[in-house]
């Protein structure tokens, strides 16, 4: 299916571009989000027309999510979750346990923007996990993770 991208999306093109995409991707994913058209002759008018609102929203997303971003990456997270004696602990931190600290910190982070290039952490340490904001915005967050002895 040939769709027109209104947003720039990962390994597939940027604001404006005309691709062909899979019918399922492009139906399931990228239409409902508001991420892309059918790339018919009146819609490619009618991204002509917008163009210059769609480029201005997109410098504005970008510009919020940069400004995010370098407030991000002076805060250090920490967890405190049950651990052994060893060290390791009873379960796991998960993505969902950054964001939920982060959150509590007064970021704005979903569970999804946060990836852990190595797993999940299942000791205690200090750790580096990735917050992707935006699709040229990631920023490296420290993670402290604290035993507790039950």
């Amino acid at each position: 299916m040939q769709i027109i991208l209104l947003d720039k999306v990962v390994n597939l093109g940027a604001l404006g571009d005309v691709v062909k995409v899979k019918d399922g991707y492009a139906r399931n994913f990228l239409i409902p989000q508001g991420r892309a058209r059918r790339a018919t002759q009146t819609a490619i008018a009618d991204f002509e027309g917008r163009r210059a609102e769609l480029e201005k929203v997109a410098a504005a997303k970008l510009a919020e999510a940069q400004a995010l971003g370098e407030k991000l990456a002076a805060v250090t997270v920490k967890l405190t979750q049950k651990a052994g004696v060893d060290g390791r602990l009873f379960g796991s931190v998960t993505n969902h346990d950054v964001s939920e600290a982060l959150n509590k910190q007064g970021f704005t982070v979903a569970k999804a923007q946060v990836r852990m290039p190595n797993g999940l952490l299942k000791n205690v340490g200090d750790y580096s996990v990735n917050v992707h904001l935006h699709t040229d915005v990631t920023v490296e967050v420290p993670v402290s993770v604290l035993g507790e002895t039950a």
